[in-house]
């Protein structure tokens, strides 16, 4: 963070410098700001904040399933009942090939990676928007908030998970090595929820529409991801477009390690290096729209 003190003619100290001057009876005034660039994202910042990152996860946790019947059942049901619907529309009726496995694993198993994605996208997208009275009242690094709302979904995640292993147990595949690669997985996975989400929620500080285009986005988005369909199946020349979107590769990588098929690490590699850029530019234009956001929110 940068200090700046407008102290006129006053003598006040500030850590180990002092301001020298003629004694005057105005108050010193005593400004703090997020540093300019990428020198305002502070890792030690983050880490002095640890808790506070734990408070709001474990708050956004209870809030989600706070007065429901069903309460955290709620994290199965969605993904559980797209693929119902996506096993009987594609699986059964338009006889979808699904690289001959399973339907409902098939689909399931890309349903699992996106529903966290796109429900840790949403939330965090309206996150700040969310938080305004903490915004405006203390002083904390606000991509904290954001990511609590990431953090938030990987409760669901690991939840919605023991279907797919009730699943995979019914049609008799067994889990093989390749799914110690799936904390991995996991962890990119989050990445990229992070970066989007974080600059979803810039941008719907300043502009209000993000919140209104943003459940069209994602819906769009699904489609463009190989989720009720192989990625095999688009023709060669336009696959390069598919794996634009990073959630191609990693949902192929999430198949591979759960059904222990073959990983194609060029798609992996993609999907990794599209997520560190995203993550990176995320950060950088947070940083430099943070300063606004108690005066806009």
């Amino acid at each position: 963070m940068d200090f700046e003190s407008t102290v006129p003619e006053s003598s006040v100290p500030l850590g180990d410098e002092r301001i020298e001057g003629e004694i005057s009876n105005e108050i010193p005034l005593i400004r703090i700001r997020p540093a300019k660039g990428w020198g305002g994202f502070n890792l030690r910042d983050l880490w002095a904040y640890r808790e506070l990152l734990y408070f709001l996860t474990w708050r956004d946790i209870k809030i989600r399933y706070k007065q429901t019947i069903l309460g955290v059942a709620w994290a199965i049901i969605q993904p559980l009942f797209a693929m119902l619907m996506f096993t009987l529309f594609f699986g059964k009726l338009a006889k979808m090939p699904s690289d001959g496995i399973p339907y409902p694993v098939f689909a399931y198993a890309g349903l699992l990676p996106w529903t966290f994605f796109s429900n840790a996208v949403t939330n965090s997208g309206n996150s700040l928007v969310g938080n305004s009275n903490l915004i405006t009242k203390v002083y904390f690094p606000r991509v904290i908030i954001p990511g609590a709302a990431v953090c938030a979904g990987i409760v669901d995640f690991l939840i919605a998970s023991t279907i797919l292993l009730g699943l995979m147990f019914y049609y008799g595949i067994a889990l093989t090595w390749s799914f110690l690669i799936f904390p991995l997985l996991m962890v990119i996975t989050t990445l990229l929820a992070l970066g989007v989400g974080m600059w979803v929620s810039a941008l719907n500080v300043k502009y209000r529409d993000i919140r209104y285009a943003l459940p069209f986005l994602i819906q769009l988005w699904m489609f463009a991801t190989p989720i009720i369909y192989p990625l095999n199946i688009v023709p060669e020349r336009f696959r390069w477009v598919m794996l634009i979107n990073p959630l191609s590769g990693l949902v192929e990588a999430f198949r591979a390690t759960l059904l222990g098929r073959p990983f194609n690490w060029v798609e992996i590699g993609l999907a990794c290096l599209i997520t560190f850029a995203l993550l990176a530019y995320s950060f950088y234009v947070f940083r430099r729209m943070e300063k606004s956001f108690a005066d806009v929110v």
